[in-house]
């Protein structure tokens, strides 16, 4: 165990108690085993092609949008941040807070959403299961397994959602789910920094899109009482500077507010082990009247960004083309690059939808040019 890890807290996962990888390796020299989990998922090949996955906006409708990549690097900075002080494992954190997302489709949610309606005879899909999916099985990096071997509490912790199916069939590594036990406090905290993440940073987007306004913003309680305290100490203030002071000021108030809450929990259950934090009851979280702000800021943001017609447009086009691709592969598997038409000899619709949700949002729609267009190449 390195220096570091010794400063944890006794509830938090080490390297001493972890439940080790499927395939035994000799442990890491000068870094942690949960430092290689984070290391193996930022050189595999679904991270680099987060870069040209959306959040909210499709890939090409502009440069400085957030995408996949860049959201998982914020989740990462501000999960880490809440877990250091916390005296949580950071190197766990941050593997899962890069990890969450690998599983997702090209054109963000409504591509999940066509893929799964496609999937329903199939099993459906489900962007959660698909990044475990891809770190244990789909990156192809090593001589003696597929997948990236990581241990057993990243792997557990990138696990959000689970039927209890899937439970069943997953075995270990889902088996919390079966017995109703809370995931590892680092799992807790990345999921709250999600959050925390996408909702402020769609704030940003929305309004550098022109979809949603500062006044309609301002209608959002949170969000108005931080606009107002940047006015107060700049009133000539305008533009960029003003939305980004903002969205500041939200950002630390909710991880300020998450850490206090997070903290009084824990005081009050007192754990002192991880056992004892997969028994107790959820201990990250915001107050009640935080909680209570945030929804009104998620509400928000459905009901004047995601649900704002040129997203909407969008959507649509993004299901068709993820319906076309599955429906024309399923026609005709041999359409396939070969190594997922060797993977569809046995399960033709796990094997494409493996295939459609590695893909970027450009190559979607490139590869949905090449085989509905004629006359234009293969």
């Amino acid at each position: 165990m390195l220096d570091f890890e010794r400063n944890l807290a006794p509830y938090a996962v080490s390297s001493a108690n972890t439940k080790g990888r499927v395939h035994n390796e000799e442990p890491p020299f000068g870094r942690t085993e949960f430092e290689r989990d984070r290391d193996r998922i930022i050189h595999s090949a679904a991270f680099r092609r987060l870069e040209y996955k959306t959040q909210v906006f499709v890939n090409t409708e502009g440069d400085l949008y957030r995408t996949r990549l860049t959201h998982s690097l914020e989740v990462a900075q501000l999960a880490r941040s809440i877990a250091r002080n916390l005296g949580l494992n950071e190197e766990l954190t941050e593997a899962v807070a890069l990890a969450h997302d690998l599983g997702h489709t090209p054109f963000g949610h409504a591509g999940q959403d066509a893929l799964n309606d496609c999937m329903q005879p199939h099993g459906g899909f489900e962007h959660n299961l698909q990044s475990l999916r891809v770190v244990d099985d789909l990156e192809e990096k090593y001589a003696s397994f597929n997948g990236l071997n990581l241990c057993f509490e990243t792997r557990e912790s990138i696990l959000k959602h689970c039927s209890r199916p899937n439970a069943e069939r997953l075995g270990d590594v889902a088996k919390r789910f079966l017995d109703n036990r809370r995931p590892v406090l680092e799992a807790q905290v990345t999921n709250l920094a999600d959050e925390i993440a996408y909702n402020n940073h769609d704030i940003d987007d929305g309004l550098r899109s022109g979809l949603i306004s500062l006044e309609q913003c301002a209608e959002v309680r949170l969000f108005k009482l931080h606009l107002d305290r940047v006015l107060v100490r700049h009133p000539k203030l305008e533009g960029r500077r003003l939305i980004h002071e903002t969205v500041r000021g939200v950002i630390n108030a909710l991880v300020s507010d998450l850490l206090a809450e997070s903290d009084r929990r824990i005081q009050q259950h007192q754990p002192t082990c991880v056992a004892d934090v997969q028994q107790a009851p959820a201990l990250i979280g915001f107050s009640d009247e935080m909680a209570e702000l945030n929804r009104e800021l998620k509400a928000f943001l459905r009901k004047s960004l995601y649900q704002h017609y040129q997203v909407l447009r969008a959507t649509m086009k993004a299901r068709r083309v993820v319906q076309d691709l599955f429906a024309t592969f399923m026609e005709d598997p041999r359409l396939l690059p070969p190594q997922f038409f060797q993977r569809a000899q046995t399960d033709a619709p796990r094997a494409i939808a493996d295939y459609i949700a590695g893909m970027t949002d450009r190559y979607a729609m490139k590869e949905h040019q090449r085989l509905s267009v004629p006359g234009l190449p293969g």
